[in-house]
C-alpha cells in the first residue's frame, strides 16, 4: 500500500509540473500577444485614433472579410442591389487574386518605396464591391509591403463618411482613394480613385453614350491589360516626388 501511495504521489507530481509547465507557456503566449498587439496600437500615429476610423483593417483581414461575406451568404436570399453588391464582391475576389500572382513591384518602384526613411500610414478608402479597388488594392499592398516604415490600413467608406468627406474627387464619393501621412498627420499624396488612363477612357466611353455595365466591361478589359503598370508608375511618381521635395 505504501508502494502505491508513493506512486500516486509520484504521479500527482508529476501532474502537478505538467499543468505548470503547460500554465507558464498559456501566460507566456499571452503575454507575448498582449506585447504584440500593444506594439501595433503604439505604431499607429495619434492623428489616426484622432480621426475616429470605424473597424480599420490590414490588406489581409480586408481581402479575408471579403471572402468570408461571400462564403455565408445565400445569393438565392438576395435581391436588387444586394445580388449584385454579392456578384461584384465574388469577382473581386478573382480580380484580387489575379493581380497577387501577376503583379511585382517595378524596380523604379522598389527604389522610390526603399527610400522612405520615417514612418508613413497608407490609408485607403474603399468598399468591398468596389472593382476599382480590387484592380489596384493589391498593387497598393505590395508596395507598401517593400518598407516597414509604411503601414497600410484600409477603411470602408460607408463606415466613414466623416473621413471621406475630406477626400472628395471632384465633389464626389468616389472609391478607392489612397492617401498618405507622415507620422504627424500632414498629407504626403493622395492618389485614386483611378489611374489617369482609365479615368480617360471611362470619360471617353461616358461620352459615347455607353451604360454602366458597357463601360464597366471595357475598364476591367484594359486593367486586365495593363497589369497594373499604370498604377505602379503613378505610385512611384508619387512617392518620388516626395523625396525631391525633402532634398529642396
Amino acid at each position: 500500500m505504501a508502494y502505491n501511495q508513493h506512486k500516486k504521489n509520484v504521479m500527482c507530481a508529476s501532474s502537478s509540473e505538467s499543468f505548470l509547465k503547460q500554465n507558464t507557456l498559456i501566460k507566456t503566449v499571452i503575454t507575448f500577444l498582449e506585447g504584440k498587439f500593444m506594439k501595433e496600437e503604439i505604431l499607429l500615429p495619434r492623428f489616426l485614433t484622432e480621426m475616429k476610423p470605424v473597424d480599420p483593417m490590414t490588406y489581409e483581414d480586408f481581402l479575408q472579410q471579403i471572402v468570408e461575406d461571400v462564403e455565408n451568404t445565400n445569393p438565392d436570399e438576395l435581391e436588387g442591389i444586394d445580388r449584385k453588391y454579392y456578384e461584384y464582391k465574388k469577382l473581386n475576389i478573382q480580380r484580387s487574386r489575379r493581380l497577387e500572382k501577376q503583379y511585382s513591384p517595378s524596380e523604379k518602384l522598389i527604389e522610390a518605396v526603399n527610400k522612405v526613411n520615417t514612418p508613413q500610414l497608407w490609408l485607403v478608402i474603399t468598399e468591398s464591391w468596389c472593382g476599382d479597388s480590387a484592380q489596384s488594392l493589391p498593387i497598393i499592398a505590395k508596395a507598401a509591403a517593400l518598407n516597414e516604415n509604411i503601414k497600410l490600413r484600409i477603411i470602408q467608406r460607408d463606415k466613414n463618411l466623416h473621413i471621406m468627406d475630406k477626400y472628395l474627387t471632384n465633389g464626389s464619393r468616389s472609391i478607392p482613394v489612397l492617401v498618405a501621412f507622415d507620422n504627424d498627420g500632414n498629407e504626403l499624396f493622395r492618389w485614386g480613385p483611378r489611374p489617369k488612363a482609365a479615368q480617360e477612357l471611362v470619360s471617353s466611353l461616358k461620352e459615347k453614350g455607353l451604360t454602366k455595365e458597357e463601360f464597366n466591361s471595357k475598364l476591367h478589359l484594359w486593367y486586365a491589360r495593363n497589369k497594373g503598370e499604370e498604377i505602379d508608375n503613378e505610385l512611384s511618381a508619387l512617392i518620388s516626388n516626395i523625396h525631391i521635395h525633402d532634398l529642396s
